[in-house]
């Protein structure tokens, strides 16, 4: 008998707005690819197509955008987080 496995995606276990601002959250500390690369992790569990309409993108050049080859604007980086429904600030 062989042992199945999948990848293993956090955004399958973001499932609230908590889960998402904890996340993002933890991500900050990081260097700014993590923090990018969170904020596509987090759009993916609310869903691309929502968070694009919300922070007033197209699909595609959100999924461009937040892509590891990606080098979003500041203000993408800050429209997405207000659309995942949390707020970027300075401590």
């Amino acid at each position: 008998m062989s042992l199945k496995t999948k990848p293993f995606d956090v955004a399958e276990h973001l499932e609230t707005q908590e889960d998402i601002k904890t996340f993002l959250q933890d991500a900050a500390e990081g260097t700014p690819e993590e923090f990018i690369h969170a904020l596509n992790t987090a759009a993916r569990a609310m869903g691309m197509t929502e968070v694009a309409k919300k922070a007033g993108v197209t699909r595609a050049s959100l999924y461009k955008s937040l892509s590891d080859e990606g080098n979003p604007k500041f203000i993408t980086i800050s429209k997405v987080t207000k659309a995942l429904g949390c707020k970027l600030a300075v401590a």
